[in-house]
């Protein structure tokens, strides 16, 4: 019994033995073929970093550079004119025909007036009367206002007092009597001569006065021949002649006295009379009454023509002068509104001509001599219709977000479909602010100028382009060579980039000694696999992760404007510019570059920048992130162990 379990328990181990070593070989060949796994998997890695190395660039050069605006219109004239006709009647002369080309103010159209000529005559006498009316006023005016003058009554008469009529406080209209004068400092004597010897005597002639109490002769003149006859004792037929003497003092109207002119004496004597001996009355105009306030003069004054003889009342005196002023404000109305009248009438007799408005080309002509011309209430008949083609112009619409950059004056480059080959000039006239809303852009109109026409017509498909910068000789790289932030990688020195193959290659040693002691059976295979892993998970994670082809030497400063980035691909340096105009396939640089260096061109290239607004995003190196993607685009591709870029954004 004992023996056979010894038989049963070598048996067992002669079983354990042999599947002992089966695991072995098991474990063996599962090692074989995990090796043989990460060398394929480190092979087709270490190919595809060398395919990733396969880059495009592209040297720095010299050449003009524009950024533009581009939008499609149609070409209008400068000016379009519909030639109307204001007034009704029939159409008598039309020398013109479609095709001429006018001048502004060339007599088009003449329509038959001749129903108008009786408004015409009758407007003209109406202004010739208003014009009568306006003056009469202003004089009336001028005379009464000189009449009281300083609020004071002037006399209209010369002589001496001899009764006052008037006091302090009363008040006076027309026709009031004022005061008797009389003034003896010239005498007249009145005779009569016979009717034949009157006939002979002029006014003006000189006579010889004798004064009948003292025999003295005294010379006078002859200032009024009567006309009438009249008969004296015995039958004789007499006229009465006056003659004026200076009143040496002594004459009185009892002096009688006797004349002689031109030999012929007077038939009977006469006596003298004072020359003024009258009564001075108010002289007032209207319905008026002016109140005395202070009295200027007494009874025995003497006064002369047009001198104070009293002051009145500013109040009285201000109504009374505002009745003539009134007169006059309503005459010069009236004056004004008769020249109105006139010259609408004959605005209304200028209508039945009608003139071209603009210089241009007759478009088409509607009316001829013989038609009849009638208002509807459909609105008025068009005539003719001209364009002035001297220039024409085109109208661009902008959206908000760049009409900011449209300026009056930019030169504009228009080609059109008729004319395959050739291209115009314009410039911008107008950038109105009149916008439109549609789809939730505003947009603005912008007016184009052409400064050629050339063969052109109205009415033809264009497209133009205006010009918003430009650069002559500019300092440039393709479009897609600009990364995020405005940075560019240049191609390093052969030095430097020997030193960099050097560093690569102690940091693959170093990471081929990690590999095997991750390799290490007593470090575990899951160990190895997990350690594998960790870059991905890292890179997924923070999106920022270093792979082991990284050339961490250019993330150091060099002194000269350049700056290193964990992204830059393998033989290539970051370098921070500033950049100039942009557009669909270059960037202008200010500074960072020089002409020649070799730069680098992103692989997804093929979104293109848009025209002075769009920015190319960076592409991350193998381990890292893939730089932003163009303003407005979709994000680049991240690098083995990186992440996608984000959009980009629009640039303002």
């Amino acid at each position: 019994m004992e023996n056979e379990k010894v038989d049963v328990e070598k048996k067992r181990k002669k079983r354990k033995g042999k599947s002992g070593r089966i695991v072995i070989v098991l474990i063996v060949v599962l090692a074989a073929l995990l090796g043989g796994f990460f060398l394929y998997k480190k092979k087709t890695s270490s190919q595809k970093r060398q395919g990733d190395q396969s880059v495009s660039t592209a040297t720095v050069k010299r050449t003009d550079i524009s950024s533009e605006l581009t939008a499609s219109s149609s070409l209008s004239p400068k000016d379009t004119y519909e030639v109307t006709s204001l007034v009704e009647g029939e159409v008598i002369e039309a020398n013109f025909e479609e095709g001429d080309v006018v001048e502004k103010g060339q007599v088009l159209y003449r329509i038959d007036a001749s129903s108008m000529d009786s408004d015409l005559s009758s407007a003209e006498t109406s202004l010739q009367r208003a014009k009568e009316s306006a003056q009469t006023a202003q004089s009336d005016y001028a005379e009464e206002t000189a009449r009281i003058a300083g609020n004071t009554y002037r006399s209209t008469a010369s002589g001496y007092i001899k009764t006052l009529y008037i006091k302090e406080g009363d008040k006076v209209n027309n026709g009031t009597k004022i005061a008797e004068l009389y003034d003896d400092s010239v005498m007249k004597i009145t005779v009569p001569f016979l009717s034949g010897e009157a006939a002979e005597i002029n006014v003006g002639d000189e006579a010889a006065v004798t004064l009948e109490d003292t025999g003295e002769e005294i010379s006078g003149t002859v200032t009024i021949i009567s006309s009438m006859e009249e008969t004296l004792s015995g039958g004789r037929l007499v006229k009465n002649v006056t003659v004026e003497v200076s009143n040496p003092g002594g004459l009185t109207t009892d002096t009688a006295a006797s004349v002689t002119v031109d030999g012929f004496v007077c038939s009977a004597e006469g006596t003298f009379t004072a020359k003024t001996e009258t009564t001075l009355s108010v002289e007032l105009s209207g319905n008026k009454s002016l109140e005395i306030e202070k009295l200027l003069l007494h009874e025995g004054s003497y006064v002369e023509k047009n001198s104070d003889l009293f002051q009145v009342t500013a109040k009285t005196a201000e109504e009374y002068l505002k009745e003539f002023k009134d007169a006059v404000e309503s005459a010069d109305d009236n004056l004004e509104n008769a020249e109105n009248k006139l010259s609408n009438t004959q605005d209304n007799v200028d209508d039945y001509t009608i003139t071209a408005p603009i210089s241009g080309t007759v478009i088409t002509k509607n009316v001829k001599v013989g038609d009849k011309i009638s208002k509807s209430s459909s609105g008025t008949t068009t005539m003719a219709v001209i364009y002035d083609l001297s220039t024409m112009t085109l109208e661009m619409s902008v959206d908000e977000l760049d009409v900011s950059s449209v300026k009056v004056g930019q030169s504009v480059e228009i080609t059109a479909d008729a004319m395959e080959g050739e291209t115009f000039t314009g410039t911008v006239t107008n950038v109105s602010l009149q916008s439109s809303y549609s789809n939730g852009v505003t947009n603005y109109p912008v007016t184009v100028t052409l400064d050629d026409t050339g063969s052109l017509l109205p009415g033809m498909n264009v497209d133009a382009k205006i010009i918003l910068d430009s650069s002559e000789n500019a300092l440039v790289i393709p479009a897609s060579a600009l990364m995020r932030g405005n940075r560019v990688y240049v191609k390093k020195s052969p030095d430097s980039t020997e030193n960099a193959d050097t560093q690569r290659n102690d940091s693959s040693d170093n990471a081929g000694d990690a590999d095997s002691e991750r390799k290490n059976p007593g470090d575990g295979t899951q160990n190895a696999d997990s350690a594998d892993r960790q870059p991905d998970a890292g890179a997924e994670a923070s999106g920022s992760s270093k792979g082991s082809g990284t050339d961490n030497s250019s993330s150091k400063s060099n002194g000269s404007g350049k700056s290193g980035s964990s992204n830059v691909p393998d033989g290539f340096e970051a370098v921070q510019v500033t950049t100039g105009i942009i557009n669909d396939d270059y960037v202008e640089i200010l500074s960072g570059l020089s002409e020649g260096d070799e730069v680098y061109i992103s692989s997804d290239s093929g979104s293109s920048t848009q025209t002075n607004q769009m920015q190319m995003g960076g592409m991350g190196g193998p381990g890292g992130d893939m730089g932003g993607g163009t303003p407005g685009g979709p994000g680049g591709n991240g690098g083995p162990g990186g992440s996608n870029g984000g959009s980009g954004r629009r640039s303002q």
